[in-house]
């Protein structure tokens, strides 16, 4: 049986000061992890797009759309079935970040680079190495990894 792959984008906020945003995943079903904010694509988005709205939905922080960069797109099959997820970068923000969704986030922090927490949502990790390759986030066999050209 074939799955329709997954298309999502995974949102980099940083702060300027050496932090970044970081959620503790506590999706049903699922091991509980650390995880950058992000999810699917919608019918017609763009990854930019679905990284503003992903943000705003997920934490209350609102960053216009046209502010997003794409770094990476990164393809894995961890699931079983293949899974694109973006790689956005925010621009930095010291918004206030709130959880919206209780029911899979149990908390925002904006954590420094050196001492990032694990275990890591797997695509999370995958975008946080597209931004900085010195954390440490390599991806697994069979994850390829397209770097955009701007």
């Amino acid at each position: 049986m074939t799955h329709a792959p997954l298309l999502g984008a995974g949102v980099i906020v940083p702060t300027g000061d050496g932090r970044v945003l970081i959620g503790r995943r506590t999706t049903a079903g699922e091991p509980p992890t650390w995880s950058l904010p992000g999810g699917k694509v919608d019918p017609g988005e763009s990854f930019e797009r679905t990284a503003a709205r992903e943000l705003a939905e997920e934490t209350g922080i609102v960053l216009p759309a046209e502010e997003m960069r794409v770094l990476a797109l990164l393809l894995d099959h961890e699931l079983g079935r293949p899974r694109l997820t973006a790689a956005v970068l925010a621009p930095p923000s010291l918004a206030e970040a709130v959880v919206t969704e209780p029911h899979s986030c149990g908390g925002w922090e904006r954590l420094p680079l050196d001492a990032l927490p694990e275990p890591m949502f797997y695509p999370s990790g995958l975008v946080l190495g597209a931004w900085r390759a010195e954390l440490g986030f390599a991806p697994r066999p069979g994850t390829h990894a397209y770097a955009v050209r701007d």
